[in-house]
């Protein structure tokens, strides 16, 4: 068959896209097997927020990581909203069991903004007595060397240092799904995107210069957005600053979930990222492997290939994810393969699912889109 401006078209998309899984792959493989270069001479002290709402199945794990980091001068600040939340008991076992660290729980809730983190932040931060504050969720679980990593990544031009999650421990096959989501799905994009110095802050880590942010009104100023880390990239952008990522990701025990709870958080963060970056996220229904196999199937039903093609295209596509899955260390069993080509088949819909909705309820608490703002350099009619 010959080929028709279709036919090339078609074959173009496909080899962009093959080229950006192979190369995005590759670019993070080499990120991460990077050696990791800690900071030399004194350390800054750092201030640690913990914000912590309820109680999850691994948070004696990694609410307890916190007290074993090797970093020389930190202090330790729990946040709890409600004097009645059942993860008090254990802070403050915790906390009782390391009286040698300089931890403590405070209580309450201020509402400064839409954002419920925020409102349990808040006086953490006005508490924080360090230099530098880093706002770490509860469900992060921290390696020795934690703060070292973060403070590593920060760099003169630098406004904050984030780094998104990395999936373990993943029960049954919804488990596998969610780490599917977060690792070789968003985690790679954001850490390819980074090698470019085009990183976008993650919720789950924001280390800030402690006068950079008070200067523009403090934590409350990230409660304009839907969720806090658009309003950190947006902040530290219209500042002339870049964010920048931890070079390696920190991992989230998954633990068991349900079908639904997968999909609502990947439909919350769906909508959070078209609320933040719309002319990203339109281009998001050309990611993962829905789009191309689309391509590649209207080019075998034109002749222009041969059906072979197909399944062999869908086997490399995956075999690049779990050639990095096997190389970095995230999980890769035959079970995992199969959540990534559900994930992708998944990824169409949450893409209209972004459009179809303004907000979402977010632990019990309704988050509404604020009125659009213009990110720094864009013309208004541009969005």
């Amino acid at each position: 068959m010959l080929a028709t401006p279709l036919t090339t078209v078609l074959v173009a998309f496909v080899a962009v896209m093959v080229t950006l899984q192979v190369a995005s792959s590759a670019l993070v493989w080499r990120r991460l097997r990077r050696p990791l270069r800690m900071p030399r001479g004194p350390l800054p002290e750092i201030s640690l927020l913990r914000p912590v709402c309820g109680l999850d199945a691994h948070d004696t794990e990694t609410l307890g990581s916190s007290f074993a980091l090797t970093y020389p001068k930190y202090e330790l600040i729990f946040c709890i909203a409600s004097p009645d939340d059942p993860a008090v008991p254990l802070v403050k076992r915790l906390i009782a069991e390391h009286p040698d660290h300089r931890a403590r729980l405070l209580l309450g809730d201020n509402p400064v903004s839409g954002n419920p983190k925020l409102n349990n932040l808040i006086k953490g931060w006005d508490g924080a007595h360090c230099e530098y504050v880093l706002m770490t969720d509860s469900n992060v679980l921290l390696p020795p060397d934690y703060l070292q990593q973060m403070i590593a990544a920060w760099q003169p031009d630098t406004g904050l240092v984030s780094s998104p999650a990395i999936g373990q421990h993943g029960e049954g096959f919804w488990g596998a799904l969610e780490c599917g989501f977060l690792n070789g799905y968003q985690a790679r994009w954001q850490l390819a995107s980074d090698e470019f110095g085009n990183g976008f802050a993650q919720g789950k880590n924001l280390l800030w210069q402690r006068d950079f942010l008070a200067s523009v009104g403090g934590p409350a100023v990230l409660g304009r957005d839907l969720a806090e880390d658009v309003g950190a990239t947006k902040l530290v952008r219209g500042a002339g600053l870049r964010v920048r990522l931890a070079q390696k990701p920190f991992a989230q025990p998954i633990g068991r979930r349900s079908f639904a709870q997968v999909w609502s958080r990947q439909l919350r963060w769906a909508r959070v990222r078209r609320a933040g970056f719309v002319r990203i996220f339109a281009s998001e229904i050309l990611t993962g492997a829905a789009a191309p196999a689309l391509a590649t199937g209207a080019l075998v039903a034109l002749g222009a290939l041969p059906w072979v093609v197909l399944p062999l295209g869908l086997a490399g596509w995956f075999g690049v994810e779990w050639a990095l899955a096997r190389a970095v260390g995230w999980p890769s069993k035959w079970r995992d393969v199969f959540a990534w080509v559900l994930r992708d088949t998944l990824i169409p819909a949450l893409w209209i699912g972004g459009w179809s909705g303004r907000g979402f309820v977010w632990r019990g608490t309704v988050m509404s889109e604020a009125p659009p703002r213009h990110e720094p350099g864009e013309r208004k009619g541009l969005g």
